[in-house]
Order: C-alpha cells, then sequence, then structure tokens
C-alpha cells in the first residue's frame, strides 16, 4: 500500500489550500502589525489572542498530537470532541489529515518517506541546509502530499465521530474565525470590535500557532540538545516549550513517543502535560502513559 494517496486532482486541490492556509494569516499578520505600529493593541485583544491561542494549540498538542495520533491517554467521548474541535480551528488540517501525516514523520524520521524532515532534501552546503529547514517548516505544504489515512490511520476513520468532525473540518476553522469576532464585536458594541477579534483572535492566531508548531519539525530536528538515543535528528529546545506547549521537547518525544507527559524533568515546561494531569486528577483522563526511570536511564545517551 502506497504511503501517499496518488490522486493529482486531490494533491493539487491540497496545494491550493496550503498557499491560502499559509498566505490569508501571514497578510493578516502584517495588517495587524501596520495597526499596531499606528494605534497599538488594546487589552482585550490581547486577551482574545493569548486566549484563543492556549485553546486551538492545545487542541493540536494535547488532542491532535497526544491523543489522537499517540493514544498517551483514556478520555471522554465529550473531552475527544472538544479537543477535535479545537484542534481543527488551528486551521493545520483535519484531524485524520494530521494524525496520519505525524504517525509517518514518527515512521520515517529524517529518512526517506518523512514528510517534513530537514534532512531528507538538504545535501551538503549553506544554501541546501537552509533549503532543508525551509521544507520541514513551511515548504512541505506547498507540495500537496497526503499521507494515506487508510494505512496511517485506519483507527480514526473506524470513529464515526471522529470521521464526522474530521468532514466538517473547515466548518471549525470558519468557527474559530467567527467566535473572536463576535467576541471583539459584544465587548465593544462596534464593527471595528469585530474586525479587531477577526484580526488578533483569528488570523494572527493562526499564523502564531502554525509558525511555532512547525518549528517543532524545523527547529526541533536541527538545533538543541539530544540526550536520548532515537535513530533521528530530533532535539530538545527550551525557548520554544511556552508556545508549543511542551512539544519542543522533541528528543523527549521521539525516545517515548506515547508517553502523555514530554516535560520529562522538573524544569522542563510541559504546559500540555499540567492540563493532562488536571484532567486526570478530575477523573476525565485515565491510564495515562509515562515511561518508567529504567526506561529513560536505558535510552539516555552515555557520554
Amino acid at each position: 500500500m502506497n504511503i501517499t494517496i496518488e490522486n493529482k486532482y486531490l494533491q493539487n486541490t491540497y496545494k491550493r489550500l496550503g498557499w491560502l492556509v499559509v498566505l490569508v494569516p501571514t497578510i493578516g499578520t502584517l495588517l495587524g502589525l501596520g495597526l499596531l505600529l499606528q494605534f497599538g493593541i488594546s487589552s482585550w485583544e490581547i486577551w482574545l489572542l493569548v486566549g484563543m491561542y492556549f485553546l486551538t494549540a492545545l487542541g493540536l498538542e494535547v488532542g491532535f498530537h497526544r491523543y489522537f495520533s499517540h493514544h498517551a491517554f483514556q478520555t471522554t467521548t465529550t473531552i475527544r470532541i472538544i479537543l477535535a474541535i479545537l484542534g481543527s480551528m488551528a486551521a493545520g488540517g483535519g484531524v485524520v489529515y494530521w494524525a496520519a501525516h505525524h504517525r509517518r514523520h514518527h515512521q520515517y524520521a529524517d529518512r526517506p518517506g518523512d514528510v517534513h524532515s530537514p534532512y531528507v532534501t538538504a545535501t551538503s552546503g549553506i544554501g541546501n541546509r537552509l533549503g532543508g529547514l525551509w521544507h520541514a517548516h513551511v515548504g512541505w505544504i506547498f507540495q500537496g502530499e497526503i499521507s494515506n489515512s487508510m494505512l496511517f490511520a485506519k483507527d480514526l476513520l473506524r470513529d464515526p465521530i471522529i470521521v464526522k468532525i474530521n468532514q466538517l473540518h473547515l466548518v471549525w476553522v470558519a468557527l474559530g474565525l467567527l467566535i473572536p469576532a463576535v467576541i471583539g464585536g459584544m465587548i465593544t458594541a462596534t464593527w471595528s470590535g469585530v474586525w479587531g477579534g477577526l484580526l488578533w483572535g483569528g488570523l494572527v492566531r493562526i499564523f502564531l500557532v502554525h509558525h511555532f508548531i512547525w518549528s517543532t519539525n524545523s527547529i526541533c530536528h536541527a538545533f538543541g540538545s539530544r540526550p536520548f538515543v532515537t535513530g533521528d535528528r530530533s532535539t530538545n529546545n527550551l525557548w520554544l516549550a511556552l508556545p508549543t506547549l511542551g512539544q519542543s521537547w522533541h528528543n523527549n518525544h521521539h525516545a517515548f513517543p506515547n508517553s502523555a507527559i514530554v516535560g520529562l524533568h522538573w524544569w522542563q515546561i510541559d504546559l500540555g502535560a499540567w492540563v493532562i494531569r488536571a484532567l486526570e486528577t478530575m477523573g476525565l483522563v485515565w491510564n495515562v502513559k509515562r515511561p518508567k526511570p529504567t526506561a529513560i536511564e536505558s535510552k539516555k545517551i552515555k557520554q
């Protein structure tokens, strides 16, 4: 079975969607920066940006990544639905598409078949290395590759609730833009508030979520520390820990991909794990997978 869907129509459609997904939030962010320099930004716009960022990044990192891609814990149907919708609002693809790509990445990490490795397309020379980073960060989106969900995400395709949420992906993206616009309008009772909410809680938020999450494909396979033997070039990166909700402890993750806890030391900030632990305390999450101390020790690179 092929690892990608060989359908020219679908590939061309995904290429066009890729350009749309990258360019529209970028244009919105440039507009936002211009307005920021001229008029500043209000406190409610900041809170909308931060709140919508956290919720949709949570949907990606705890939902799409740790739960749907790796089954790192079990949870209720309600929490599953909430995580799937929040992740979809990030406009990074539907849950089935996202999980299939990510599982493929782990199976072929930094080898031919990895959809977004900085090394597969790069050879020697600074220009090629930069090209590899560009490809890993955003260039792969423009190629229109579709990982075969029947091969990489068959379990999700058997789940009728998740299939329905996946089919309504564009509805959730639109809802992720509509919610901050409506809140902005309600706070200010003006059309400028609607547009401010749409801009900061919608387009700028999507831009930031995209580039911080994509940075784990590029930066966290090129710069940082590698405490564990993983068979790939994944790295840990402290500076991206907060905005990625812990995903930037990427070498940890590749060493223990099914672990719900990615920050393995007390000082490794892992907001995604904090949320999972809170839900576990409330009885909404259970069977939370964690690597045993002996497993952690056995995978460490011996100095």
